[in-house]
């Protein structure tokens, strides 16, 4: 057989398997209907359609039963599409994050929610929770803390403050470009970019844009616009947004550190059923005595529960008091973190438990 005629039966099997996926994908979109017709039976218009905990068991088993050719996290990533774009069947979800897009946070909207999912970028992390909160989106999606930058301060400031939950989590590893209309890099005479992206390239601009003038604006994104208007701007964004703004990459990877990550949270009005494999996280500020957080953090590992997560911040009502964010491995509802949690409360000055949410499968 000729290599011509070995090539055409191959795209031949191609073609059939296509047409196979096509009608299975067909028919898993009418038991989406199907679903979104159960649940809107009569008339309930507060049906919740996104399960975070059903999506994660799903892309948990996807996972499990791989044995092709193509990696785990590839096979999960195709089939988070057909669900998102089942989902869009059974009811739109609409997702408020940091804008405009082709943001870091927009890249983790997509990677969270499929490509279905409608985005509403707004101009600051506080405008994303009040959206939320207006019911203007279904959920939010915010940045929580860079692997070397550390907490974001204003996602913090909103949690303590805003009546939403945590729903899900995500981890975006964080790769940073150089981007402008102008060629010749020796012409930038301003960096622009959010203030994380900045301290994230901190030493990359000292050693190699020493004379460029340094300017913070609310995000990358916002950055490639102004570097589209103005070809004495370099932006630090994404290579999605050089695409999306038509921008020429002067450099690519200029992170500090290679392991650049940033995690998000999801932000919604419910609280999230158990997945089989969750975090829960809190806020709690204790009495300044000797011990307190000691026996805050003993409420957790006399029951065998992991803490993932520390983070200590002063308190905007006292000086020199702290508040602490922790998350710990398990749901709210599992009998030992129930139990935890009880007894944190018992004992904390403040206490606020932010949600329970399925460890990201992505």
């Amino acid at each position: 057989m000729s290599e011509k005629q070995q090539l055409t039966e191959i795209r031949n099997q191609i073609d059939s398997i296509d047409q196979q996926i096509q009608e299975l994908i067909g028919k898993r979109a009418e038991c989406a209907q199907k679903v979104a017709d159960i649940k809107t039976q009569g008339g309930d218009v507060n049906a919740v359609f996104y399960r975070p905990e059903r999506e994660a068991q799903v892309l948990r088993a996807v996972k499990e039963r791989n044995e092709s050719l193509l990696p785990d996290n590839e096979m999960a990533k195709l089939f988070r599409e057909i669900m998102s774009a089942c989902l869009a069947i059974e009811q739109p979800v609409t997702v408020a994050f940091l804008g405009p897009e082709g943001s870091y946070s927009h890249a983790s909207m997509v990677k969270q929610f499929g490509s279905s999912a409608h985005p509403h970028p707004v101009s600051t992390i506080e405008d994303v929770f009040e959206a939320v909160e207006k019911g203007e989106a279904n959920y939010g999606i915010v940045p929580v803390e860079n692997s070397s930058e550390g907490v974001v301060k204003q996602t913090q400031n909103e949690l303590i403050h805003s009546g939403l939950k945590v729903s899900g989590e995500v981890d975006m590893e964080i790769h940073h470009c150089l981007l402008s209309t102008n060629p010749d890099i020796e012409q930038v005479k301003k960096v622009v970019a959010h203030p994380q992206a900045l301290g994230q390239c901190e030493e990359w601009i000292k050693n190699n844009l020493p004379w460029a003038e340094i300017e913070a604006v609310d995000s990358n994104a916002l950055a490639a616009k102004m570097a589209r208007e103005d070809s004495s701007l370099a932006a630090i964004a994404s290579e999605q947004a050089a695409q999306l703004y038509q921008l020429i990459v002067l450099e690519k990877h200029i992170e500090d550190f290679k392991d650049n990550t940033t995690k998000f949270w999801v932000v919604g009005r419910e609280y999230t059923q158990p997945s089989g494999c969750d975090k829960t996280a809190i806020i709690v500020s204790m009495q300044n005595k000797a011990g307190a957080l000691l026996d805050i953090l003993a409420c957790f590992s006399e029951r065998g529960i992991n803490m993932t997560r520390i983070i200590s911040r002063p308190s905007s009502d006292k000086t020199w008091d702290y508040v602490f964010f922790i998350d710990v491995l398990g749901h709210k509802d599992d009998e030992n973190v129930r139990s935890a949690l009880a007894s944190v409360e018992d004992k904390a000055a403040f206490y606020k438990l932010l949600g329970s949410f399925p460890v990201s499968p992505l």
